[in-house]
């Protein structure tokens, strides 16, 4: 797999989260879930972040994709304010699936292309090419009921995909999944990532897997403990693909320092770094 080329002084920002702060009120009372959140992801970046249970993690994803509003701060992509869903600037997948049950897999496919208003005539050379690149060729006609969790989560991401966001958020897609068809999907999406022919390449992704960030991301964004603030910006510097890479010392160096990071600002203490 070949990452695309690019670096982040050329590479123009299509994200910004400026100072965002989100309220809830909970019995009467207000409780703050993020904190003055602030970063940025660029063109062709893939950025994880990761933190502790109930730190606004999935909140924070929402508000980038206009389905909830800060309560202070702004959301911009590409340097205009998020109002809303759209589309055509984001893309969401879920961990749960969220398929329509009385679709088949060409079906929900064609879903998001319906929401954008693509013209019929248009509409099943998308979806085959969709339904192409996520090994789905075999599935067109089957309803959900009928599928294994990665294959109906191969469909989400080809729903997903097939209206061309130009960003792909992803809420811990794969915490449903058993670890052997997780690891093959992971796989999976990085290579669409990378592939130079695939228009959406800016992803962000949700996890709570600190070892799943450090494999998939350029950046992981460290969030603390609630209400979320930012503890820590990390650029990745381990080789691509990781796949090669993934039992070095350095990839476990840096899944430890980000565990580390996690469990101080978490109110724990600072456990030694593992040693050969």
């Amino acid at each position: 797999m070949k990452k695309k080329q690019h670096t982040q002084k050329k590479a123009r920002v299509e994200l910004e989260v400026r100072r965002v702060f989100k309220d809830f009120v909970e019995s009467k009372k207000r409780a703050r879930a993020l904190d003055s959140v602030s970063f940025s992801v660029h063109e062709h970046e893939f950025v994880c972040i990761v933190g502790p249970s109930g730190c606004g993690k999935s909140t924070l994803l929402r508000m980038i994709a206009g389905l909830e509003f800060p309560s202070k701060g702004d959301v911009l992509f590409r340097g205009k304010r998020v109002g809303g869903p759209d589309p055509k600037t984001s893309a969401m997948i879920f961990q749960t699936f969220a398929l329509l049950p009385w679709r088949n897999v060409y079906e929900n496919i064609s879903l998001g292309l319906e929401s954008i208003g693509t013209p019929i005539e248009r509409r099943p050379s998308i979806i085959n090419k969709y339904i192409k690149l996520m090994d789905l060729e075999d599935f067109s006609d089957a309803y959900p009921f009928e599928l294994s969790g990665g294959m109906k989560q191969r469909v989400g991401i080809a729903r997903a995909l097939a209206v061309e966001p130009r960003m792909l958020l992803m809420d811990e897609p794969f915490s449903a999944l058993d670890a052997l068809t997780a690891e093959n999907l992971r796989r999976d999406v990085l290579e669409i990532w990378s592939d130079p022919r695939t228009p959406t390449n800016t992803f962000v992704m949700i996890t709570h897997l600190i070892d799943e960030a450090v494999f998939m991301a350029d950046r992981v964004i460290v969030l603390s403990r609630r209400p979320g603030k930012v503890i820590a910006d990390i650029h990745v510097d381990v080789e691509r693909p990781r796949v090669d890479h993934a039992r070095d010392p350095e990839f476990f160096e840096m899944c430890d320092m980000i565990k580390r990071m996690i469990s101080y600002h978490s109110g724990g203490t600072i456990p030694e770094p593992d040693t050969p």
